[in-house]
């Protein structure tokens, strides 16, 4: 199964930035990365412009979160549609920065669905609280996500990303990564990639990346230096 390194730039970026997909590829040469895929997450204004330089860096493009419905009275969201038409091919839902926000599991179904319909892969994100964990509820909260937030679709991926180790500096252990990615692995079947997020670094990504079920990580912080960046594709 191929590795997929997804890159979430979040609420960062300006137009320069289009160029950094040339960054990349002087970094990390397409020709070396034939085993695996390299997805860059930016604003949804950036997806346009950066196209025309991905495209030549082989890189694909997604958006960060998409509308339930293909258009509508919805001020300020974006649907599936208008993504695929600008560039993008993955889509992220439910991470946890929405979820904390109020999205539920019902919600990202539907968008994992309107994604699916667009012709557009989506990265549904599941991951349990400090509390959730603590209290030895790990797996069934993130069981029942999975199940509650995955449509009956066939081309999706999954990111596990414990909310206690986003942009906190805390990162799972390699066990921890493993014991969660199994129960994963048993719900979605061999065919679904499955990625970790989480304080992704080039310092930890050989070993995360090394982990069983592991087939790829979603990055935020670091996949916004093309440096580190590379470093990580280069861990897979």
């Amino acid at each position: 199964m191929r590795s997929l390194i997804a890159g979430n730039w979040k609420m960062h970026g300006e137009m320069s930035w289009a160029g950094k997909a040339d960054e990349l590829e002087k970094l990390y040469p397409a020709k070396n990365r034939t085993h695996l895929d390299i997805l860059i997450c930016p604003p949804a204004l950036f997806i346009a412009p950066m196209v025309r330089s991905c495209s030549k860096a082989n890189i694909n493009l997604g958006g960060q979160n998409c509308h339930a419905q293909e258009n509508g009275a919805h001020t300020g969201e974006v649907s599936a549609q208008m993504l695929k038409l600008a560039g993008a091919n993955f889509v992220i839902v439910g991470h946890s920065e929405r979820r904390a926000a109020g999205e539920t599991d019902k919600m990202v179904r539907d968008k994992a669905s309107a994604a699916n319909r667009a012709g557009i892969t989506p990265i549904i994100c599941v991951g349990e609280s400090l509390a959730q964990r603590e209290s030895g509820k790990a797996e069934a909260v993130v069981s029942a996500q999975i199940k509650s937030s995955i449509p009956e679709i066939e081309d999706y991926v999954v990111a596990y990303e414990p909310i206690w180790a986003i942009g906190t500096g805390k990162t799972a252990t390699a066990k921890d990564i493993e014991q969660m990615h199994a129960p994963i692995r048993k719900i979605v079947g061999e065919g679904v990639r499955i990625l970790y997020g989480g304080s992704v670094k080039p310092a930890n990504a050989k070993e995360i990346l090394s982990t069983k079920n592991v087939n790829g990580a979603l990055i935020g912080g670091a996949s916004l230096e093309m440096e580190s960046l590379a470093a990580i594709a280069k861990a897979a």
